[in-house]
């Protein structure tokens, strides 16, 4: 996440916001009380409803539909309070990169104000964030892969080789079990960074299949 956070109070004039969102190149910024805790948040669409209305009658239409009172409402604004999408979707420092982003596509909105228990600004986390991850490089990607691989299956390295380009790990070599060799697959897959899991794993034993083949015969050789 962001620390260093470029907020306003909620008396903030609409001009001072768009003045401090184009210096500091930002889409959004939170709208915060005197103790940081977080109001609300305005984006450049909240700030773009006066650019679309302009012209168009005041007057509330008979049946105008909810969003569009609130376009309207928010055209007509000048200060913060006014223009603030209230209540601010937030997230805390605890949150994985993972959950932000599922509340973000879930929510719709494209940052998450940080806060701690007290609803007090800490941070903010962006879709840039979230994308930054996977520009680790690929030697960090390949430790973390076998530190989990061995750990959770305590596989040695010369048992199951790991290749990572670009963020696309390949797995390769040989397993006891066909379960391991999926899950081995999966738990690859979730290290922050990865972009694709390319699974070249064989194994001794398909554990998956009720009846499983002895390496060797073609003939079934006994149940789980």
């Amino acid at each position: 996440m962001t620390r260093n956070v470029s907020t306003v109070a909620g008396s903030t004039r609409y001009r001072e916001i768009v003045e401090l969102m184009a210096d500091k190149k930002i889409s959004a910024v939170p709208v915060v009380d005197d103790a940081r805790r977080v109001l609300g948040v305005i984006s450049e669409a909240d700030l773009l409803h006066k650019v679309e209305l302009v012209g168009e009658p005041h007057q509330r239409r008979l049946f105008e539909g909810r969003r569009r009172h609130a376009a309207r409402t928010k055209a007509d604004a000048s200060v913060a309070r006014e223009l603030m999408t209230a209540p601010a979707v937030t997230t805390s420092p605890e949150t994985s990169l993972v959950r932000a982003a599922r509340v973000m596509e879930r929510e719709h909105v494209k940052r998450l104000p940080v806060t701690d228990d007290d609803g007090h600004l800490v941070g903010i986390v962006s879709r840039r964030d979230l994308l930054s991850i996977y520009l680790r490089p690929d030697a960090d990607l390949r430790r973390d892969v076998l530190e989990v691989l061995e750990r959770i299956f305590s596989v040695e390295s010369s048992e199951v080789d790991v290749i990572v380009a670009d963020g696309v790990v390949t797995l390769s070599g040989r397993v006891e079990r066909h379960s391991a060799a999926q899950l081995a697959a999966y738990v690859a897959g979730q290290v922050s960074g990865v972009v694709h899991v390319v699974d070249g794993l064989t194994f001794e034993f398909d554990d998956l299949n009720p009846v499983y083949l002895k390496p060797g015969l073609g003939s079934p050789t006994g149940l789980l």
